[in-house]
């Protein structure tokens, strides 16, 4: 790969065409991405090729290369993009389990609204200026509490592994009872229910059959099973920042701020 391949694209400033008498019409990285993303929402990600996005525009595939010169250019671009739907206050509230709770809202709504962005997001990493934004808030929302870098950044990937974990299984679902026409309801009642039922009759997976038979979390809506994955989460993460903290001078005991 050559050097001039290897550089990000948000080290390549945008040129500008101008479009005339006699000339070409001009198109942009923004005009390009919002193409790719909605063919991707309708279609998945494999599908927002070049080609298809030149011909969603009325052009040639190779007169956008000069604007998005790689596919993986397009993907981070349509990753950022995506990321800008996900609307945060300027800075942190100090209650650092609101602020997240907000942004794990939020990014599981611009996840389902893009099946493809977890997928994407979670393949290969990006820094865009709107996933840098995202990411800056999860962080400065442990403003104040004591913790250093190592911990504040260790409990925001503990965060995303969750919400790129849960995401994903959602759209599995959804996708799943596209391609079978079933709602995930009738999914497990008519397609996986005989076979469920008969290895609880067989007694060989007892707590299996527990998680089958007794469990209320598997019979909760998707939202709901959503949040309370969630607060277990937060749970965790709100026993753990005391024994994180640092100890005051003299004392064995740790200070946490906020």
């Amino acid at each position: 790969m050559a050097d001039a391949d290897a550089t990000s694209i948000w080290m390549r400033p945008e040129g500008h065409e101008r479009s005339g008498p006699g000339r070409r019409p001009g198109y942009s990285r923004e005009q390009i991405t919002r193409t790719a993303v909605r063919i991707a929402d309708a279609e998945g990600a494999e599908a927002a090729t070049m080609r298809r996005i030149a011909g969603e525009l009325g052009t040639g595939a190779m007169s956008l290369y000069r604007y998005v010169p790689r596919r993986d250019d397009l993907f981070d671009l349509m990753i950022d993009l995506a990321m800008s739907e996900i609307e945060l206050p300027d800075g942190p509230s100090g209650d650092w389990r609101g602020d997240l709770t907000l942004l794990a809202r939020r990014t599981r709504a611009a996840g389902l609204r893009h099946p493809w962005l977890i997928a994407l997001l979670t393949s290969r990493p990006t820094l865009g200026p709107n996933l840098l934004r995202v990411h800056e808030f999860a962080l400065s929302a442990f403003n104040g509490t004591g913790l250093d870098i190592d911990d504040i950044t260790g409990f925001v990937g503990m965060l995303n592994d969750y919400l790129h974990s849960a995401i994903r299984r959602e759209i599995g679902w959804l996708e799943e009872a596209r391609r079978t026409g079933l709602d995930p309801e009738r999914w497990k009642r008519d397609y996986m229910g005989p076979y469920v039922r008969q290895v609880v009759a067989s007694n060989a997976f007892p707590l299996f059959n527990r998680s089958v038979l007794d469990s209320r979390t598997a019979h909760l809506a998707p939202e709901e099973r959503f949040r309370q994955g969630l607060d277990r989460i937060l749970d965790a993460i709100a026993v753990l920042i005391p024994s994180l903290c640092p100890r005051s001078a003299g004392s064995q005991q740790r200070s946490c701020g906020g």
